[in-house]
């Protein structure tokens, strides 16, 4: 495999990683092409940042410039207004459960990704995490660089310090607390030439459709880990690069949602490793509750490839 072993891991990351503000506008206007760009940001509740976010990115990358082609909200279930805020700020706005209903519905940030093949006709899919309240368009731009100057680069993942949540403004160069206590060392004791991926989970990054189209896609948060595995295990390291985004502040999520995350990871790993993982239950134990336990699903679904699908009215990639 393309540079196998600590050197090449390490070749990989000086060659391969690069900032957002090497990617201005007028660079990547010119190495457009004539290839669509699809922007897609998936969302459930996020009423609190979701305007925002879309009137930025419509703003500085589809009216200022042609860059951005589609803007695309697919809304998994919201109940708080996130889908007409969207809307009213320019996006085009899919429930995710009304894409393709014959297919049936799961909630989950996989899911929505993998239904929006069936509403874009981008050539380059970024995907842009719904939740954000620190960040730039850049965050965009930076991930496109890569793709549209190297054909060789299926994906990109975007990295970044996260902003504390602690009312501090400090910095965290770490990455969360899943990522660490999980992602990572799956990823050094397995597949351990990703361990230099700086941010294996992170919410930001994009990719070609076709490549996109030819994996399955697991429903819930361990999309992006299976995502950077089947890239890496179809293409090599070299069809990978990471952009250094700055920083990125969002909201958090409780131990008990981190917990349920990280059994979601390590079912997308062992899937991958040997046989296949089967339905569990993940039981919590909260003593403010009476009785003090609880169980709840681990999301185990994988959606197949886009393309072993009959979509007759899916677009063209």
């Amino acid at each position: 495999m393309a540079g196998s072993g600590e050197g090449g891991a390490v070749r990989w990351f000086d060659r391969a990683t690069s900032a957002a503000d090497q990617w201005p506008l007028d660079r990547l206007l010119a190495a457009k092409d004539g290839r669509r760009i699809s922007v897609v940001v998936p969302a459930r509740n996020e009423a609190p940042t979701i305007a925002e976010i879309v009137g930025r990115l419509r703003a500085d990358l589809v009216d200022a410039v042609p860059l951005v082609d589609e803007l695309v909200v697919i809304d998994s279930d919201s109940s708080d207004g996130t889908a007409a805020l969207a809307a009213a700020s320019g996006a085009t706005v899919h429930a995710a459960r009304e894409i393709r209903p014959d297919l049936g519905g799961h909630p989950g940030k996989g899911e929505a990704l993998w239904k929006s093949q069936f509403v874009t006709t981008g050539d380059v899919l970024v995907f842009i995490d719904a939740d954000l309240t620190s960040w730039g368009t850049h965050f965009v731009t930076g991930l496109l660089g890569p793709l549209l100057t190297d054909p060789a680069v299926e994906l990109v993942k975007g990295f970044y310090d996260r902003v504390l949540d602690d009312g501090s403004g400090r910095h965290a160069p770490q990455g969360g607390r899943v990522t660490e206590l999980v992602a990572r060392p799956l990823l050094n004791l397995r597949w351990p030439e990703l361990a230099r991926v700086v941010q294996p989970l992170g919410g930001e990054w994009a990719i070609r459709r076709r490549t996109f189209a030819e994996l399955a896609v697991p429903t819930g948060y361990g999309v992006e880990l299976a995502t950077l595995l089947a890239v890496y295990e179809r293409s090599g390291l070299d069809a990978i690069a990471q952009v250094d985004l700055g920083s990125r502040a969002h909201t958090h999520q409780s131990v008990h949602d981190l917990g349920l995350m990280a059994a979601e990871l390590l079912a997308v790993a062992l899937r991958r490793l040997g046989p296949d993982v089967e339905a569990a239950d993940l039981w919590q134990i909260d003593r403010a509750l009476d009785p003090p336990w609880r169980a709840r699903p681990v999301p185990l679904v994988e959606r197949p490839p886009f393309v072993t699908l009959e979509a007759a009215d899916a677009p063209a990639g």
